[in-house]
């Protein structure tokens, strides 16, 4: 059995498609559209792992990611970069674009060495080895 995608909602369906393509080379499907529902959504598809589903629907209220709380539920999304100068070469590159860094590079106590990044919605996106 394995993880053959994670979703998340969006009111910024483009930009956020854009984020995850440029920033972590994920390959972008076909936009599919269900006109009479008012949806949109994209796949990304990575080297390796789950997909990631992108979803746009107007009807769906805004999340207020809470950067300084922490809630039950899913928090992050990790992306293995292979090694510690990518996930440096990758946070300095997200943060000279404007994006919040939440954690700088360092190594956990649990032994993993990783930053963390907020995407256009807020939500986790930690950079690993």
């Amino acid at each position: 059995m394995r993880i053959e995608h994670v979703a998340i909602w969006t009111n910024n369906l483009e930009k956020l498609k854009d984020f995850y393509v440029e920033f972590f080379n994920g390959t972008c499907g076909e936009k599919y559209i269900n006109s009479k529902k008012g949806f949109q959504s994209y796949f990304i598809k990575f080297q390796d792992g789950p997909r990631l589903e992108l979803m746009e629907m107007y009807s769906i209220p805004s999340n207020k990611n809470d950067i300084e709380k922490q809630y039950i539920g899913i928090i992050h999304i990790a992306f293995s970069v292979g090694s510690k100068v990518k996930v440096d070469e990758l946070t300095e590159r997200l943060r000279s674009e404007g994006y919040k860094i939440v954690s700088e590079p360092r190594t956990t106590g649990d032994g993993y060495y990783e930053s963390c990044v907020l995407d256009l919605d807020a939500n986790r996106v930690e950079i690993t080895i």
